[in-house]
């Protein structure tokens, strides 16, 4: 596993890769990379459409980022390597269980930022359905910034029931499957933890729909 200055020179090589791939085989647009903080913890928080969504994240944030991800994705050895080379954290299950909300604070104590999925799973419409009550312990736990990243897109270029994405390259027409990447301002860790849990999630629910709209306008439309 490479550490140090060599796993930022393999994370950078990989990231500058990912955005190429991205904005070439499937017409990425981001905005907001201003929002995400430079240094210290972040807790990324983004609507779940696809398998692209961590790598969407992360190529928008401009930031080194972490993600959760379920154990069975590093039953490969070479998969689970490069995994955890690039900051993956294995857990025992999708979304923020014991185990998840573990990992997730001690993550972000040592001043790293992760992206979580506080739906906990993939859509199976493409629609924003109920955050998981998990995120609002973790926001209590970690006290780091959330930053709302909302996600379009990414559902039709590769729902959950196909084996494998579809591109919309950039230099083709645009459809369905040009994705967007929106970063909204952070809200503030205290505040949020403050809240009671209904109160916390209708504003994460709020903050994400917002930015998933803004998505949906910045991505390219078909004629």
């Amino acid at each position: 596993m490479p550490s140090g200055l060599v796993a930022d020179l393999w994370y950078d090589v990989n990231y500058w890769f990912c955005m190429t791939g991205m904005t070439l085989g499937f017409s990425l647009r981001t905005e907001g990379m201003q929002y995400v903080p430079l240094h210290g913890p972040a807790l990324l928080i983004a609507n779940h459409q696809s398998f692209l969504d961590p790598v969407l994240v992360a190529v928008a944030a401009r930031r080194r980022v972490g993600a959760l991800a379920r154990k069975t994705l590093f039953r490969n050895a070479a998969f689970g390597w490069l995994l955890r080379s690039l900051n993956a954290v294995p857990i025992d299950q999708e979304g923020i269980g014991i185990e998840g909300l573990r990992v997730a604070v001690q993550f972000l104590q040592k001043g790293r930022a992760l992206i979580v999925f506080p739906e906990g799973e993939r859509s199976a419409d493409g629609q924003m359905h109920a955050l998981k009550p998990g995120i609002h312990l973790l926001i209590k736990r970690a006290r780091a910034p959330v930053v709302p990243v909302g996600i379009a897109g990414a559902f039709e270029a590769w729902p959950r029931w196909r084996p494998y994405p579809i591109p919309a390259p950039f230099f083709l027409p645009a459809t369905k499957r040009c994705c967007a990447v929106s970063i909204g301002e952070a809200l503030e860790a205290s505040e949020m933890a403050d809240l009671s849990r209904e109160q916390c999630l209708a504003v994460l629910v709020a903050a994400l729909q917002k930015v998933h709209d803004r998505a949906e306008r910045l991505r390219r439309k078909e004629g």
